[in-house]
């Protein structure tokens, strides 16, 4: 193990030694598991609102990774589509639900009587789009839900139209166009009653440019606890930064993992320790795939999105098995073949251990194959998802 992650979390690790002294070792395995549990449980709710024909359809489905035109995406048009709010669980996370809300400021909905006809309390934050200008509904709205207590915020799309037509133009350059736009989206807010408002630019139709990623960067940090987990779990994986991202919080789920094996392998039940380390073992290896949107349902979007064939996408997946082929059987082999339960991490763990409650080699030992069998597999995951990334996006 290097020093970087045994250094990660040695908050736990410290939390688990004081538990083995104390005797209180089902405890610690308890407490580790609901947070493992609370993470399956934990839903993510985004509300997508604005003007009539801005794009908020068509932001829902490339915040799902879909595009216009599936079975399941949402359904966009040149007129109002959506009459009362729509809920579209992502097509793999489905704890995480993108809403498409009614326009606002028409008819039907008046913005003094919004928020409570759409169920403002249902989503954690608010995203506002317009696709030619924010409107004093827009304000007022955001006025609103600032009052709440609720995160807000702007989002410009239909990018590539005005920058096609900008284009035209002599001497055109694309960084002073995309700084006059976002100038001028804040300055119209600011008349509408704004204060320092963030306006994002993006592309429908490709997720890498201009702002979709300072927008789900802003997200992220701005998300508390688990549910900034589970967004960056649930986002498409459209460039090396998310690919980073989705890393980092695969490598904190590989610890809580570990450390709950490390727990269960110091109850003294014959054959338990490795039953639970196979299991952790196969449902990770699966949460991996899905993450890094290398499963079968995740490949087709992305080849439906990108105009390539499945298998050409799929055949960039050289390091892994295919989701199908993790198994008991397949962890088995994988631990047969590995030298993880007598490697010096092992041993090194263990003495780690002994001072505190004697001999604990079983509990070091489940927490050290655990975490480094699911380090292995997931930098092999990571290569794999930018092997994928690379043939989606090649010309």
């Amino acid at each position: 193990m290097d020093n970087t992650q045994s250094k990660q979390f040695p908050k736990e690790l410290d939390e688990l030694k004081d538990a083995l002294a104390k005797g209180n070792i089902p405890d610690s395995a308890a407490k580790i598991k609901e947070e493992l549990d609370l993470l399956e449980r934990t839903t993510l709710n985004i509300a997508i609102t604005g003007l009539s024909g801005a794009g908020k359809s068509s932001l829902v489905n490339a915040l799902r990774g879909m595009t216009d035109y599936e079975e399941r995406s949402a359904k966009t048009g040149v007129t109002e589509t959506t009459k009362h709010p729509m809920g579209y669980p992502h097509p793999v996370f489905p704890n995480v639900t993108i809403w498409d809300l009614p326009g606002i400021g028409t008819s039907m909905f008046k913005v003094e009587k919004y928020l409570k006809q759409v169920g403002f309390d249902n989503y954690d934050f608010f995203i506002i789009v317009a696709s030619d200008r924010f409107t004093v509904h827009d304000s007022r709205l955001a006025h609103e839900i600032k009052k709440l207590n609720k995160k807000i915020y702007y989002v410009r799309t239909k990018l590539d139209v005005s920058l096609n037509s900008e284009a035209r133009k002599p001497n055109f350059n694309e960084m002073q166009t995309l700084k006059r736009i976002r100038e001028y989206y804040c300055g119209n807010l600011e008349k509408a009653g704004e204060s320092s408002p963030r306006v994002f630019l993006i592309s429908r139709w490709d997720l890498s440019k201009y702002d979709f990623p300072l927008l789900l960067q802003t997200l992220e940090s701005e998300l508390e606890g688990i549910k900034k987990e589970v967004l960056i779990m649930a986002m498409p994986t459209f460039s090396k930064e998310s690919i980073r991202k989705k890393q980092q919080t695969m490598e904190s789920l590989i610890w809580k993992v570990s450390l709950l094996s490390c727990a269960v392998g110091l109850t003294p039940v014959p054959g338990l320790s490795l039953a639970c380390d196979i299991a952790i073992l196969v449902k990770t290896m699966k949460d991996m795939y899905k993450v890094f949107g290398l499963d079968d349902d995740s490949l087709r979007m992305l080849a439906h999105h990108v105009g390539k064939p499945f298998d050409e996408l799929h055949s960039a997946i050289k390091n892994i098995p295919s989701g199908g082929e993790i198994t008991i059987q397949f962890v088995r082999d994988s631990l047969k073949k590995s030298l993880l339960w007598g490697t010096l991490t092992v041993v090194e763990l263990a003495l780690d251990f002994v001072p505190i409650v004697g001999s604990v080699f079983g509990g070091a030992s489940s927490l050290a194959s655990t975490y480094c069998i699911l380090k292995s597999f997931l930098r092999d995951v990571v290569k794999d998802a930018e092997n994928v990334r690379a043939k989606a996006f090649e010309r």
